[in-house]
């Protein structure tokens, strides 16, 4: 019951922390939306940006306290797990998708998610009470352990599951909704497969794109899973939670995206990606099988 107690105080610490340097960094770096915004949204941001220093702070926790590393080998990777997941996997597809940015605002984002994660990400490890190493690393460092030709194969696998989940959540999820369609300017042709002729005749480098994302969140998941604790199924959660977590963002209103598409984008994202996650883990852990 102490233990539950002395965890609860710390997450909530560490979400306060998550919502100060979150709305500090962002007004500092971000006035062009603070200043878009209408009054009557300053309540709702404000719930809305507590629910994700919330979630964060949690799917964060859980992956440091699962953790076997300590440190600053522990504060690099979570600063690289952090920054990775929640600001340049997402802000990738905000340039490529999302033409209605003010100017100078791209760079602003990803400098903003960067200065967050360094402010958070070292405190989180101090609170959590992971300074210091707990036992010996020999077992993480075998993890993972293939021959190239191994890697390379999983990694094509990896790829391929990543199109797949993301080409047809997508349109299953995301393109069937009108708001979407009249947000970007597109139209449903009426089956997945006519879909898919569109996207290649008309925005051929949506592919290749994803296939470089889908090896980005493998590279994510890596260090993840060589870290944790715990069977398989621990580094599974963790890496699926860490991936799904992202979404949350859609929960802050923005003038740039409407209510109605943000929570669609925010089913789909959720949902594949956590699918997603757990696929990563299933095809890189290998022959042998992740121990306590």
């Amino acid at each position: 019951m102490k233990a539950v107690v002395i965890i609860s105080i710390r997450l909530g610490m560490l979400t306060v922390l998550y919502f100060i340097c979150f709305a500090a960094v962002s007004a500092a770096l971000l006035p062009t939306l603070s200043d878009q915004q209408a009054p009557a949204q300053a309540g709702a941001t404000l719930t809305a940006l507590l629910a994700v220093s919330f979630l964060n702070t949690v799917v964060l926790a859980y992956v440091i306290l699962r953790s076997r590393w300590a440190g600053w080998k522990l504060t690099l990777t979570i600063f690289f797990a952090c920054y990775g997941a929640m600001t340049v996997m997402p802000q990738i597809e905000t340039a490529f998708f999302v033409s209605r940015l003010p100017p100078g605002m791209l760079p602003r984002l990803f400098l903003a998610g960067a200065i967050i994660a360094a402010l958070w990400c070292p405190l989180a490890v101090v609170i959590l009470g992971k300074r210091r190493s707990e036992r010996a690393e020999a077992e993480s460092s075998a993890r993972l352990n293939m021959p190239a030709g191994e890697w390379l194969g999983k990694l094509l696998l990896i790829v391929s599951f990543y199109v797949v989940i993301y080409f047809t959540f997508g349109y299953f999820i995301a393109w069937k909704s009108a708001a979407v369609r009249a947000y970007y300017g597109g139209n449903d042709p009426g089956s997945f497969l006519a879909q898919m002729c569109a996207v290649a005749r008309d925005t051929p480098w949506v592919l290749p794109l994803q296939v470089m994302r889908a090896l980005m969140w493998a590279a994510i998941a890596v260090p993840v899973i060589r870290m944790t604790k715990g069977p398989w199924w621990e580094a599974g959660l963790a890496v699926a939670l860490l991936f799904t977590v992202v979404s949350a963002q859609l929960l802050l209103p923005n003038p740039l995206m409407p209510r109605e598409v943000r929570m669609v984008h925010l089913l789909e994202t959720a949902s594949s990606n956590f699918l997603f996650g757990w696929l990563v883990v299933l095809v890189l852990r290998g022959r042998s099988r992740i121990k306590r």
